[in-house]
Order: C-alpha cells, then structure tokens, then sequence
C-alpha cells in the first residue's frame, strides 16, 4: 500500500534479520540527546545504587531508630509512590516526557537535600517519600523520552544502552557504598548525600539544556490527548503485556534477593563469593549487553528474544537448583561463577527487547500513560519477589529455583503468540482511515 507510513519508519519483527547490515545509531552529537540522556541515565543509575544501602546506614547514624523502625518507615514511603505511574503517564502524554524527567531528577535532588534534615521518624519519612516520588516519576517518564528519540529498529540500541549505563552505574553506587561503610563517617555519608543531590540537579540542567522536545501527535477533536487510561484498561494483550513481563522480571529481582541466601546459609559457600557472583552479573550486563541484543535481533524478533531470556534464566535456575549435589569448595564456588553467566546472558537478552516491544506496542498518544503502567511490572516484581523466594525457602532450599525457573518457561511460551497480537493490533492502528487496509 503506497499510502501507509515510510517503510524505514515500520518495525516489524523479523526486519533486523532480513537487514544484517544495518547500522543502528544513537541520534546525532548535534542535537545532544546522544549523550545528555545517557548522562542523566548514569547519575540516576549511581543514584539508585547508592540509594538503599545508603540510606539505611545513613538513617540509622542520624536518628535513634533501629533497623526494623527504618526498613519500615522506607518501605511505606516507597508503598505511597506505587500510584504514582498511571498519573505521570497521563501528564507525559499532556506535556511530553521532557520536562517530565526533569522534574523527577530535580525531586530526587529534593530528597536528598532532604536527607541532611533527618532527626527523627517524621522527617526520614518525608525525605523518603519525596526521594522515592522522584525516583518513580523519573522511571515512570524516562522510557517515553528514549522511545520519543528513535523509531523503529533504533530502539532496542537505545534501550541496549540504557541497560549498560544502568548496571554499570548501579555498581558504581554499590561500590561507593561500601567505601563509606569503610569509612564509617558521618561526615562522608551527608558529602555523599550532597554530592548526590548535586549530580541530580546537573542531570536535570543536562536535559533542560541539550535535549530537544519531540513531535507532539495530534490531540482528539476537542484537542486533548486521547483517555490513554482507559485506552489502556481495555487492552487486553498490553495488560497481558505487563503480566508476562512481570515474570521475566522476577527472574531479575530473584538474583539479588536469593543468591546471598541460597548460597551462604543453603550451600555453605563463603560470604566473599556473594561479592563476587554480583560483580560478574555487573560487569557482563553493563559491557555486553548493546553486542549480545545486536546479535539476538538479527536472529529473532523481539518476543523472541525474550523468549530466549526466559529459557536462560530457567537454564540459570536449573544450574543453581543442581549445585546442592557439590561439595562446598573453589569446585562450587567455579561451578556457580559460571552459572551467574547465564543469569547475566538471560538479562542482556530479555531487557533491551522488552522495552522496544513494550515502546512500539503502545499507541502513540498514549504512548506516556502505556510505558508508565509497564514499569508496574517492575514495581510488581519488586513486591513479589522477597515473599515468594522466603516462602518457598522455608519448604526447601531448592523449591525456589524450580518454580521460578518454571515461571521464566511460562512466560517463554506466552510471549511469542503474545508478540503476534500487539504487532498486529499496531499495525492495524497504523493505517490511516483514508487508505483501504488492503
């Protein structure tokens, strides 16, 4: 049909493998988004690495309260922010994912600034919540802004990228962290705590000034955007969407939550192998990933390559369920080293295709409200993920391992018959009413 959109603007599943040497890029050094939002994704990524372990030790010097009184305290402000996507969506939709994602790096500042306050259980509240507010209104518009910046094949590069940057900044924060622990100085955490609010208002500043605001489309007739709300709550396969992808993400969140137990108190491993296992997951995702999703899609389509992911990450858990019957010694310690690589190889496959898919899947006026009620699969992952692995533990030490595993099949199976049917129902919302779909 010669009236649809541009064939180089289609995403279709498949294009990358008819087209193997087709160059994907970052958008041109001119108009700064190549490097201004890679800019702003690291200092969210240390931020985020810095923010849960520093925040503990930090709370716990400036106040009296004990371990139990802080977790609590961060873990209802984090509960007050869950609501928050499906409104920053909407506004994204309104305003545009911009000034949305500056506005959530500058309330990060905010609650960081906030930390240096903190006396007592009110005042670690509300710098809590206002972090964590920043913190969802940041990941609730940041995809739209990425996706607003390439089209078609471009975003799975981009979104390869983003995940290198976020891992590698996320480790960076780790490691700062335990050199303040080292330290064991107030007087170093509130520096940090200021540098960090510092770094966030640069980024903020880095945005405002060097990226430019996409191509608004279109309002409806009375020139508002459309009801991307209610759009969304009758899309079915989008919802279906967030489920699968809420069980990719366990698999993500599991590595963090199980590991450090499975492997001291289940295999009796030393503490130091923890350190270890991560730093290898770390360094694989944050330095692979843009090669390892470049290869995979010329290979498969993006469902496929979260198909792919999921059969990893069972592979993972097989791997690690298995090592019950070693000894414990430098013979185990090796042999999970080398499973840790499949953990590792599952996500730099899955991560860059969910997102792409999740981006080209979702109407373009509405594009704010879809990608932010996708990072409820994050969010929902996040939840789930503690009480199931510390359940299952309690029956048996392997019984985790095999029912994740089991979900990252599930979800293997469910996503390519999945891919079809948003594919398709994009396309078909592609074609103008004034074309035949022929």
């Amino acid at each position: 049909m010669d009236g649809g959109p541009p064939r180089a603007h289609q995403c279709r599943p498949g294009d990358a493998a008819r087209h193997p040497r087709r160059t994907v890029r970052w958008p041109r050094a001119r108009d700064g988004a190549g490097w201004a939002i890679p800019v702003a994704l690291a200092v969210d990524a240390v931020g985020t690495g810095l923010y849960l372990p520093l925040s503990m030790v930090y709370f716990l010097t400036v106040t009296d309260l004990s371990e139990a009184g802080v977790g609590l305290l961060l873990t209802a402000a984090t509960a007050c922010s869950l609501l928050l996507p499906l409104l920053v969506g909407r506004i994204v939709d309104r305003v545009g994912p911009r000034p949305v994602v500056i506005v959530g790096q500058l309330t990060q500042a905010a609650g960081f600034l906030l930390y240096l306050g903190v006396s007592g259980p009110v005042s670690l509240f509300l710098a809590a919540l206002v972090e964590s507010v920043g913190l969802r209104v940041y990941w609730s518009s940041v995809f739209a802004l990425i996706s607003e910046q390439a089209e078609g094949e471009a975003k799975d590069e981009w979104f390869a990228r983003a995940g290198m940057i976020r891992a590698a900044g996320t480790g960076a924060g780790t490691v700062l962290t335990g050199v303040l622990l080292a330290l064991a100085s107030q007087d170093a955490y509130r520096g940090m705590v200021l540098a960090n609010a510092t770094s966030f208002v640069l980024a903020a500043a880095t945005v405002a000034l060097f990226v430019r605001a996409g191509r608004r489309p279109a309002g409806e007739p009375d020139g508002q955007p459309s009801d991307g709300i209610r759009r969304l709550l009758r899309d079915r396969p989008y919802l279906a969407l967030i489920g699968v992808n809420t069980l990719f993400n366990i698999c993500t969140v599991f590595l963090a939550v199980a590991v450090p137990v499975y492997v001291i108190r289940g295999l009796g491993a030393p503490g130091w192998a923890v350190g270890v296992f991560l730093t290898i997951t770390t360094v694989a995702v944050a330095t692979g990933t843009a090669t390892v999703n470049r290869r995979v899609r010329r290979r498969t389509s993006r469902g496929g390559a979260m198909a792919w992911g999921g059969v990893l990450w069972a592979a993972w858990c097989a791997a690690a369920a298995l090592a019950v019957l070693l000894p414990s010694g430098p013979l185990l310690v090796g042999y999970l080293a080398f499973a840790m690589l499949l953990w590792g190889a599952a996500e730099m496959t899955h991560g860059p295709a969910a997102n792409a898919l999740s981006a080209d899947a979702a109407p373009e006026r509405s594009r704010g409200t879809y990608l932010a009620a996708f990072q409820y699969s994050f969010a929902t992952a996040d939840m789930v993920t503690p009480a199931l692995f510390g359940v299952l533990y309690g029956v048996n030490r392997v019984l985790p391992w095999a029912v994740v595993g089991s979900l990252a099949l599930t979800a293997s199976l469910a996503i390519r018959p999945l891919e079809r049917r948003l594919t398709r129902d994009a396309a078909a919302g592609q074609v103008s009413p004034a074309v035949p779909a022929g």
